[in-house]
């Protein structure tokens, strides 16, 4: 199989052209490529296709073969890929995602490469039967108590495609995610688990956040989550509608716009190119 490793700061994919390649087993596939003492090394496998609704159509797996609806960081890497290796030929293109058909403004440097792409992430979602999470269903979740090992966490809740739950704390270097986010994750309110987001506010425009990502543990980054975090920001009046993440592995421009829709811009970095024997 020939693959492509990307990332958008810092959260690592192998990537696939379905336009050529054939990939029978995505799940195992996922699973076995994502391994980074075994395999390539990635948060996931994320395969592009074609489609019959949109320039193409993305379909991601996470590490533990799980397939998720959307990835932030994952659909700019898939843009700047269609693009690059001319699969596309215009700067603005939709992507069909399991979260539906999203739009990508695509920029490029001298050599005429992508290095950054805006996505409409679309609009939040944000009661408890979108998300979804148990409870009435037309119930949002702001600044809503949950307990986790005699801790007492405050929780705001979207999707963006895929469920997050956004959590603020005073010193999140210092935080224990590792210990906190699975729990979290696998939590009887979340019937299709969360990704969870610990954030901490630096100003009303500026944050730092961590990622406990819903099948494949703490990541570098987290696009939707990213989206996620400037919506609960403004929810709760800590942010403007509009910031600057900084997320472990680079940053993130954010803007909850007037028109409802979500708009992410960052940065698209091929790695290199190979085969695996699958």
């Amino acid at each position: 199989m020939k693959f492509t490793k990307m990332h958008g700061a810092g959260n690592d994919y192998v990537y696939v052209n379905c336009f050529s390649e054939q990939v029978e087993n995505p799940a195992d596939v996922a699973i076995k490529v994502s391994n980074r003492n075994f395999g390539i090394g990635s948060d996931g496998l994320i395969l592009i296709m074609p489609s019959e609704k949109a320039d193409v159509r993305m379909r991601m797996f996470n590490s533990d073969g799980s397939e998720s609806e959307m990835c932030g960081n994952g659909i700019r890497c898939v843009a700047k890929y269609a693009y690059d290796h001319g699969i596309v030929n215009k700067k603005e293109i939709t992507a069909e995602t399991g979260a539906g058909i999203l739009t990508l403004q695509l920029f490029t440097d001298c050599s005429n490469k992508v290095e950054k792409v805006r996505v409409n992430m679309g609009k939040p979602r944000l009661t408890r039967g979108e998300i979804p999470m148990t409870g009435p269903a037309d119930a949002r979740v702001v600044n809503e108590p949950l307990n986790i090992l005699h801790t007492t966490f405050t929780i705001t809740c979207a999707s963006m495609g895929n469920p997050h739950c956004v959590i603020f704390v005073d010193d999140v270097e210092n935080f224990q995610v590792e210990k906190y986010g699975p729990l979290i994750e696998n939590h009887e309110l979340f019937p299709r688990r969360t990704n969870v987001e610990f954030v901490q506010i630096i100003s009303r425009s500026e944050v730092r956040q961590r990622t406990w990502e819903r099948g494949a543990g703490e990541t570098l980054a987290c696009g939707t989550g990213a989206s996620a975090v400037c919506v609960a920001g403004a929810l709760n009046g800590l942010t403007e509608k509009k910031i600057l993440n900084h997320l472990s592995g680079g940053d993130l421009e954010l803007e909850w716009a007037e028109d409802g829709f979500l708009y992410m811009t960052g940065p698209a970095v091929e790695v290199f190119s190979g085969e695996i024997a699958i």
